[in-house]
């Protein structure tokens, strides 16, 4: 690496090869952030509502009334979050037509790490081939954090032209309680990744916009098991490392609020209407959240695309597996606008406007 000081110089570094490794100054800034591959995957396991009914105090009726969702998958017992992380991430750059060589980061928005430290990033980079590139996780954004990471990378790419692989991924049902059943209930494990670069591809990521407000932290946390609440063994043998605290109602109301708004502000960034928009893929909390921000823009019921019923909630993994999904179901066409949005623990949102 060679640097030079100075107002007009530049830092001129070279990590890899082709496009992947091609680092510029910002005076050469691109004005495209195409999306060049689009990747899902869920494991093989089902797990119904009937199958939840025999280790918690539930019925396919309660679930399905209060959250729409009838199954969901889970992980199987020699896999974990690196492992779907990979498949997904596999299969995006096998869309785009590159191979490892050609990515030139690695962005992973993931809860549920493969391990503590390092990231997955880093296990995904080394997986995969990708060489010496910059790697890292957006972690504790909830889910929020794949449409986080599209507004990251898209910095990144504008900064220094690369091909950057975004991936989100949870294996959540390894680490929440299985005894409590608000909350067991509504998760599933899955992973979905695009890979985003300097180029045309099969769309084009228009803008993104994103929020935080840390004076609702609280609404939506795991709070045990980091510096103010250190995991210890009481903690492990109580469970309260797997004790996810929910206020349902205000979740709801935020939830609604903010991923609504944030689709009226990325659509009045881009210049376009609700009447305007193809599709909208929402994050997959449950189907009551859906319904309401379906309402609330005005968009037809056949608009927004719904899986949460067959996935149920994957956390960041729920966007990219809902844009991979509806994509291979024919859902988008040349020419369709498709608004991504989404909530996470934080409390987080964001939107993204995609033109194919």
């Amino acid at each position: 690496m060679t640097t030079a000081s100075g107002p007009d110089s530049v830092i001129a570094v070279t990590t890899g090869t082709g496009v992947g490794g091609r680092l510029r100054s910002p005076e050469a800034e691109t004005e495209m952030t195409g999306v060049l591959g689009f990747g899902g995957y869920v494991p093989d396991r089902v797990m119904t509502n009937a199958d939840w009914a025999e280790v918690v105090d539930t019925t396919d009726e309660w679930i399905t009334t209060r959250t729409g969702i009838k199954e969901r998958r889970f992980a199987a017992d020699d896999e974990a979050t690196l492992d779907l992380a990979a498949h997904a991430a596999e299969r995006a750059m096998q869309d785009a037509g590159i191979g490892p060589a050609d990515i030139g980061e690695i962005i992973v928005a993931t809860d549920t790490p493969e391990v503590y430290t390092p990231d997955t990033a880093s296990f995904l980079q080394h997986r995969l081939g990708c060489g010496n590139v910059p790697a890292y996780d957006l972690g504790g954004s909830g889910c929020a954090g794949f449409v986080q990471g599209l507004d990251v990378a898209r910095a990144r790419i504008a900064f220094a032209p690369r091909n950057v692989l975004v991936v989100g991924v949870e294996l959540i049902s390894r680490l929440i309680s299985w005894k409590e059943r608000e909350t067991c209930v509504l998760f599933g494990d899955g992973a979905g990744a695009v890979v985003l670069g300097p180029d045309a591809g099969h769309a084009e990521l228009l803008d993104v916009v994103a929020g935080t407000d840390g004076s609702m932290t609280g609404i939506l946390t795991l709070s045990t098991g980091g510096t103010r609440d250190p995991f210890t063994i009481e903690t492990a043998k109580s469970g309260a490392h797997q004790h996810l605290e929910m206020n349902g109602r205000e979740v709801f109301k935020q939830a609604v609020t903010r991923m609504s708004a944030a689709v009226l502000e990325v659509l009045d960034r881009v210049d376009r209407s609700v009447a305007d928009v193809a599709l909208v893929v929402p994050h997959q909390a449950n189907k009551r959240i859906i319904d309401a921000v379906t309402r609330r823009l005005g968009v037809d019921d056949g608009v927004t695309f719904v899986n949460v019923d067959y996935f149920g909630n994957t956390g960041s993994a729920s966007v990219p597996l809902g844009l991979w999904q509806a994509r291979e179901q024919g859902r988008v066409a040349n020419g369709d606008l498709v608004i991504l949005t989404a909530f996470g623990a934080g409390f987080h949102w964001a939107a993204a406007a995609i033109q194919f």
